[in-house]
Formats: structure tokens, sequence, C-alpha cells
């Protein structure tokens, strides 16, 4: 019973570690472009500030459980609240109030999502959970004045064609994720990658008033450069490792591991700008890359585990069962050790910020 106990506090520890260290990376990039959030709100944001308007309706579109969601909508409002009274009285301004959407999967944890949001008090807006697909149209046409995501149009709303598929030619073999090193799986990542960013946009266009802002905060490829060269594809793929030196161990199968692929696509930067101009239906007020706070500093293996724990947990849970989690990347940490990733070898993602203007 003692060891159980032992086992679940354990357990329960390393969940709660690995999900603050997915919050400090995405805070920190949330932090570097703060300015230029604030900057950008007041001066493309055109729409009446005042009792015409209404209610002021702001989405964070895969919003996660906070505590990151909460500190992107007080800084849009607070932006929104400086442009209303640029330049006017303040005692002949009537307050606006505020509407935030929190919208994320439907298996999203919602409940520790509103229970760790501000107190009433401290909170200058009234707040509604969203569930749906944001590849989907998820609020009523014409609702949204701000919407917000960040780190989130990677993932790809299924797993792309025949990358399962023995058969194939886009079989992915024993990779568990699209790393560029097999063409045809780089093709059928990207067609889905394609379509869901279509998708995404065309539902934003629905629900965004004319005139309408739209920020995307988020990560992609060099041109030119594969995601197996970049730290982060060279974690997966040890993941992947880990994975199939567990099925020589009889801890899971060779035949499972062919069956898993992450749905997620880091596009290269040239891919993404191509997609977006596709839209007519938007503006591109800026596109550009920024520098994360944590790009020059060697990330400890504590950190990376923690982070790609928080991050693949859910959906490694549901393919192989809970069971192989605290292995699998014990596993991964020993390997490390062993095999340190050299960052000074490493080519580095593309931060990108982008604000988009609903026509």
């Amino acid at each position: 019973m003692i060891n159980t106990v032992t086992t679940i506090i354990r357990h329960i520890k390393t969940c709660f570690l690995a999900n603050i260290y997915m919050c400090m990376e995405q805070k920190a990039a949330i932090n570097s472009v703060g300015e230029k959030t604030r900057q950008c709100i007041i001066e493309k944001l055109d729409l009446p500030l005042n009792s015409d308007l209404g209610t002021f309706r702001i989405a964070d579109y895969g919003c996660s459980i906070g505590p990151n969601t909460f500190h992107v909508v007080q800084s849009i409002i607070d932006a929104v609240k400086f442009k209303q009274l640029e330049g006017k009285n303040e005692t002949s301004l009537m307050p606006l109030e505020f509407q935030v959407f929190f919208n994320d999967q439907p298996n999203n944890d919602f409940n520790t999502l509103f229970i760790t949001q501000p107190p009433s008090s401290e909170r200058e807006y009234f707040s509604a959970g969203v569930p749906g697909s944001f590849h989907g149209q998820v609020l009523p046409r014409n609702t949204v004045h701000i919407g917000h995501t960040s780190y989130t149009t990677h993932w790809l709303s299924d797993v792309p064609e025949n990358v399962d598929d023995k058969n194939s030619p886009a079989w992915n073999k024993n990779y568990i994720q699209c790393n560029n090193s097999i063409e045809e799986v780089t093709k059928s990542y990207k067609v889905q990658f394609t379509k869901d960013m279509k998708l995404f946009l065309e539902a934003r266009a629905e629900e965004i008033v004319p005139g309408g802002l739209m920020i995307v905060l988020g990560q992609c490829l060099p041109d030119g450069v594969p995601l197996l060269k970049t730290y982060q594809g060279i974690l997966v793929d040890t993941i992947g490792d880990c994975l199939m030196d567990m099925a020589k161990s009889g801890l899971t199968s060779e035949e499972k591991i062919g069956l898993f692929t992450i749905p997620a696509y880091f596009p290269q930067f040239s891919e993404l700008e191509t997609e977006i101009e596709k839209n007519r239906s938007f503006t591109i007020e800026t596109m550009e890359s920024v520098r994360h706070p944590l790009e020059d500093i060697p990330l400890s293996n504590h950190f990376l585990i923690s982070m790609f724990r928080a991050i693949l947990s859910t959906i490694i849970k549901e393919h192989f069962g809970e069971d192989v989690i605290d292995e699998l990347f014990d596993r991964v940490a020993k390997k490390l050790a062993k095999y340190p990733i050299d960052f000074k070898e490493c080519e580095k993602n593309v931060t990108y910020f982008i604000l988009l203007k609903r026509k």
C-alpha cells in the first residue's frame, strides 16, 4: 500500500511539474510579443469603442487550462481600454463590457480552467467555455472583435492519410512524427496541414467582425530546414526510439508503434505564409519572426523531458495506455543523459507573430 501511494504521489507531482514547464515555455514566447501585441491593437483596431459597439468580445482558441490564457486576455483588454481612452476624456466615455470565450477541445479540463481563473472581484470580463475543434466554426457569425491563439495551429485535426499504412509509400515506418526524413510522409502531412489551415481561417472569418483582429503566435521551420535538425525533432525521435526499445522488452509492440503518429506538422515559414495568403477574408497586417527568450539558452534534460511529457502524454496514453508513461520518460531521461542533445549543432525553429485583419 505504501509503495502504491508513493507511486501515485510521484505521478501527480511529475504531471504537475510537466505542465508548469510547458506553461513556462509558452509564457516566455507570449511575454516576448506582449508589447508588439499591444501596439498592433492600438494601431490596427478601427472599431468604434463606444456604447454603439455593445459588448467587446474576445476569443482565445486552444486556451488549455491556464494560466497563460488569462494573461493574454488581460493584456488584450488593457490594450483595448488604452485605445478607447486615447485622446479622449475618460469621464465622457461609457466603459466597455468584455466577454471572453475560452475555446478548446471537448476533453480539455475546463473545470481546472475556471477554478484557476482570477476571482470575479479582479476580473474585468464575463467568461464562457466553448468546447469544440477550432478547425470548424465554434461561435456565431460576426461575434468576435479580437481572436487569439498561441502554439496551436501546428496541431492537425486528424492523422494524415496513409502514414500508418504499411503498403503506402507515405508509411512513416518506425517514426512517430513527421521529421521530414521521408518525402512522401512530408507530402501527406502537408496536405493535411493545408486543409486544416484553410478550415481554421474560414471559421475565423465567419466569427470575427469586419475590422476585427486575429492574433496568431506559434512555431514553424526556417525554409529548407527539416524538423529532424531541430532539438524538438531530435527529442521526439528519441521518444520514438525509446518506444522501440520498450517493444523489444515486451512492454509494447512494434505493430502498435507503427500505427502511432503524432498529428502535428511544423510548416516552413514560406508554406505558412502561402496558406494564409490564400484566404481572401483577411489582410496580413504583420507577419514576422520574433526571437524566443529561451532560444539561446541550452535547456536542461529535466526541462525538456518535463515539457514534452506535458505536451505528448495525453495522445501517448490514448494509444499505448497510461502504464507506459513513467517507464517511457524514464528511458528518455537515461538516453538523453548518455547521448545529450548538442544545441550548437541544432537548427532553430522560427517563432512567428501574425496579425490578421478581417476585411
